[in-house]
């Protein structure tokens, strides 16, 4: 049965699987055999692309074009939905049901991770060698705490090295979430402003020191020297602003190996204006270590360099899950 509202209102409700399912029951065949064929043959390129590709919502034919814009937006958040459940499938082995910590394993990851409720603190490296291999269910915990918006975990060490990368420069962070990197920078004497543009309220709980601002209306605002962002969305369209954004000497993302997880590859790789470098010492300093993180950063160079010089690198980083 087709929602009452229009079908991109009812996408901002965020309708489970099931829903569009029932609403949609001719795209979603259409998906599943494309979703399945892809999952099969581990096409990462084709999942960016059901994930990725939307028309243009106009054109000479107006009806026809929302038409095509409408179903290309359902067979995105389809998409979307399936693969959450496919990667929760995968890191906790279980297809369906729900995914609990038991009462050890729940307690021990509760000290070692979070100061209360789902707050995070700066992990001590030692506690955590010395803890975590305690820990027997841990592939069932990113997948319980990215309910909450939470994708990674941050080390003391971390936190120190990435604020003598920046020192004295104003810094921006961009699709902030709860905002707790920000303020673990900020006690380290880290000049840095908060920002999200607050589209995820079902998993985040936003605080005021967060300030709702989408990440193109931030850049210009606050023109930042530095600019971090931590596990962006996959295939997101915002972060190619910060390679535009004149002020901006570094960029710093936190993210994964894995292309399909987290981050604008394809903008990465084609900029021209920053010189891309991995700091594989910086991603041990993520946690869990099992999430296979990477730091990336992204230093301007094009100021120094002869007008219409390319420095592309191209990674040698997983890409696949």
């Amino acid at each position: 049965m087709k929602p009452v509202e229009s079908p991109l209102t009812w996408l901002r409700s965020k309708p489970t699987l099931a829903a569009l399912r029932e609403a949609y029951p001719d795209i979603w065949e259409e998906l599943e055999q494309e979703l399945g064929e892809a999952l099969s043959r581990r096409d990462h390129a084709r999942l960016h692309a059901l994930l990725q590709s939307t028309p243009e919502a106009s054109g000479k034919n107006r009806a026809l074009a929302q038409a095509r814009f409408v179903r290309a937006a359902i067979k995105q958040r389809m998409t979307a939905l399936v693969l959450e459940s496919h990667s929760l499938a995968l890191a906790t082995g279980q297809a369906s049901g729900k995914v609990r910590f038991n009462l050890f394993n729940g307690l021990l990851a509760q000290r070692l991770l979070f100061r209360r409720g789902f707050e995070r603190k700066p992990i001590s490296r030692f506690w955590f060698r010395l803890l975590w291999p305690l820990v027997w269910q841990k592939r069932f915990l990113m997948p319980l705490v990215e309910r909450k918006g939470i994708y990674c975990f941050y080390t003391r060490e971390l936190v120190a090295r990435l604020a003598e990368l920046i020192g004295d420069r104003s810094t921006l962070e961009i699709a902030a979430g709860d905002g707790t990197l920000s303020r673990f920078l900020r006690s380290g004497g880290v000049e840095i402003d908060a920002t999200d543009d607050h589209s995820w309220p079902d998993r985040i709980r936003y605080p005021a020191d967060v300030v709702r601002m989408d990440a193109r209306t931030a850049l210009r605002q606050y023109a930042p020297r530095v600019v971090i962002c931590s596990w962006p969305p996959a295939c997101n369209t915002f972060e190619r602003e910060v390679f535009t954004t004149p002020s901006v000497e570094l960029y710093i993302v936190i993210s994964s190996q894995h292309r399909f997880a987290s981050g604008n590859w394809p903008d990465y790789e084609s900029q021209t204006r920053f010189a891309l470098e991995p700091d594989e010492a910086l991603g041990r300093l993520v946690l869990p270590p099992e999430l296979g993180s990477v730091v990336l950063l992204f230093t301007r160079h094009d100021r120094a360099t002869t007008p219409g010089a390319r420095s592309s690198v191209t990674l040698d980083l997983p890409v696949g899950g």
